[in-house]
């Protein structure tokens, strides 16, 4: 842990990256890939989740699907619309919070820190994702990519996150499983950071960053705030 420099006994906030620190998107997206190349009878079970992951459209992106339908050549509006449906239901559907995370939560709200999730997924997607888990109760403020028109490492979203929580940033901790993303962002605004590994797929990002306090389990984000007191 490193906090030379900060006033620690000021901390006030939470914020918490969604996918992937929260709860594992990754794994709810992969069974939901292999769903839709089931469904169409194809053999590659990983192939239209490489599509994703070319990020030409944004690993969100339904536009991905529809590539992979063409370059089969196979595509046609109402089988889009099917492969579009099946993928949205098995991966809401394998949304799986990660254990821990409810005591950690729970832990923080009781302790009186305010609580937010800033996430690069759009508004619908993130509220869908949020309530499906259980979780969207437990935050003051949830700031999604359209919000702002920016995605992290752009901090821009997490800046909108201190505004409305009326913290400054000095004040406040954001906790994500990118090093790149969220832990550079809050670096910028001069936060602590707290880097979720537990949760860590990102497999093609560079991981030469280093966090103020790395979370190798949900449970130790807690052990953090133990730190602090």
């Amino acid at each position: 842990m490193s906090s030379e420099g900060k006033d620690i006994g000021k901390i006030k906030a939470v914020i918490f990256d969604m996918d992937n620190t929260l709860f594992d998107f990754v794994e709810a997206k992969i069974k939901a890939c292999k769903a839709v190349v089931e469904y169409l009878g194809l053999k590659d079970e990983n192939e239209l989740l490489r599509y994703f992951l070319r990020f030409r459209h944004g690993f969100e992106s339904k536009k991905n699907i529809a590539d992979y339908l063409k370059d089969k050549e196979i595509y046609s509006d109402e089988l889009y619309e099917d492969c579009c449906r099946i993928y949205d239901e098995v991966k809401i559907d394998n949304v799986k919070v990660y254990k821990g995370i409810f005591d950690v939560l729970e832990g923080l709200k009781k302790a009186g820190f305010k609580l937010a999730v800033v996430t690069d997924a759009e508004n619908g997607d993130a509220m869908h994702r949020l309530h499906k888990t259980g979780l969207v109760d437990y935050f003051d403020v949830i700031i999604s990519a359209d919000m702002t028109g920016k995605r992290k490492p752009d901090p821009d979203s997490i800046a909108l996150a201190l505004e409305k929580l009326d913290v400054k940033p000095e004040e406040a901790v954001i906790v994500g499983d990118s090093l790149r993303r969220d832990i550079e962002a809050g670096k910028k605004l001069g936060m602590l950071t707290v880097y979720a590994a537990y949760g860590d797929r990102n497999f093609f990002e560079n991981r030469d960053g280093e966090a103020d306090f790395t979370a190798r389990r949900p449970e130790d984000i807690l052990s953090f705030f133990v730190l602090l007191s």
